[in-house]
């Protein structure tokens, strides 16, 4: 009888495949993952040239960004509806009715949008409106 004793070899875990499926892991939690959204709109744009006004009467300033939010004031409307955008701009008015209503529309906002804007002061009773642009990058 032979009662030699055979030496067990121990159990080594591959690390390998486990660092791989962790990787993966990772990049599916990377590319599924969602931000949030900032209350700001982030607007580029058109470019003109122009002369500034001498002086510089009321205005009530509205925002149109890419995807079709408005912001009057600085204050972002929960609603893209134009008869909530003429009571925003009813009361950003005041009782004044010679206000100018000025349009800062994203370059690539629709056009649509930015004649929601124009409607909606149309039935606020603002009939001044005002398109803002930028300085091309080669005029100075």
């Amino acid at each position: 009888m032979d009662f030699r004793t055979a030496s067990r070899d121990e159990p080594d875990i591959n690390l390998i495949p486990f660092i791989d499926i962790l990787l993966v892991v990772v990049i599916f939690l990377v590319m599924t993952t969602t931000y949030s959204q900032f209350t700001e709109l982030s607007i580029n744009l058109p470019q003109a040239q122009a002369n500034a006004p001498k002086d510089k009467p009321q205005s009530v300033t509205v925002a149109v960004g890419r995807d079709g939010r408005y912001m009057v004031n600085d204050q972002v409307l929960p609603s893209t509806q134009v008869a909530a955008l003429t009571q925003a701009l009813k009361v950003a008015a005041g009782s004044q009715a010679n206000t100018i209503v000025v349009i800062n529309a994203d370059a690539a906002a629709s056009h649509q949008s930015v004649i929601a804007v124009m409607d909606a002061a149309r039935r606020a009773g603002l009939g001044q409106l005002a398109f803002a642009t930028q300085q091309p990058n080669n005029a100075r």
